[in-house]
């Protein structure tokens, strides 16, 4: 079965693919978008954050949870919409923590690919999701691919960063070395958490200081 994905990445994962889950998943994606549609996002971004950030690229891996569901909102990156959609409450937070932290303007719309294109890996758990229908899509076989994907980062790249918003991305990564890698933990910006602790906690600056302290460009928020 041929899985259309960055290079790297397809070499990187090629043993997920043949595994029967995996199989089992592109079926079940398959039917999905042929008889239930519409489906978010449209397939040909379901790897979208794989294809934006190669592998050897990555300096900084954020975890989502699930796509949006809304019309026209998903673009395969977690937190990121398209250009012309409203900016949702989590990503409205997080522009927020943004200019407070680093004192820069955030983006006008809230498309995210331009950090992805600067090593910023954006990846949900979950790759697909039906129309307003969330978490639609889980426990269905993506967490175990995406589980893989980070498994590889944290053994095979050094000196990454994770950001992990919210207890169900800290769950997701709590096997990754704090010796080899940067891991970054508060609540998630969702409007209903973001106060308890994500304002203010400066994971913006304490990115980029880690990786200029490894001799990597920081990012441009």
């Amino acid at each position: 079965m041929e899985v259309r994905i960055e290079e790297k990445w397809k070499e990187v994962l090629e043993d997920e693919f043949k595994k029967p889950y995996f199989g089992m998943l592109t079926d079940f994606v398959r039917k999905e978008y042929q008889y239930h549609g519409p489906i978010y996002p449209p397939a040909a971004l379901i790897f979208n954050a794989f294809d934006l950030c190669p592998f050897d690229q990555a300096k900084v891996v954020m975890i989502g949870q699930d796509p949006y569901h809304g019309d026209g909102q998903a673009n395969g990156l977690c937190f990121s919409v398209n250009p012309d959609v409203q900016i949702p409450p989590s990503l409205r937070n997080i522009y927020k923590e943004i200019e407070n932290d680093l004192g820069t303007k955030p983006p006008s719309n809230g498309d995210l690919s331009h950090w992805a294109k600067q090593g910023v890996l954006m990846l949900n758990a979950t790759l697909t999701v039906r129309a307003h229908q969330a978490g639609s899509h889980q426990n269905k076989g993506w967490e175990e691919f995406t589980d893989a994907a980070i498994q590889a980062l944290a053994t095979e790249r050094e000196n990454l960063v994770f950001i992990l918003w919210g207890s169900y991305a800290q769950r997701k990564g709590a096997f990754i070395n704090r010796k080899k890698h940067l891991v970054l933990t508060s609540p998630h910006p969702s409007p209903l958490s973001a106060h308890r602790g994500f304002f203010g906690n400066n994971h913006f600056s304490k990115t980029n200081d880690y990786l200029i302290k490894h001799g990597k460009a920081p990012i441009e928020w």
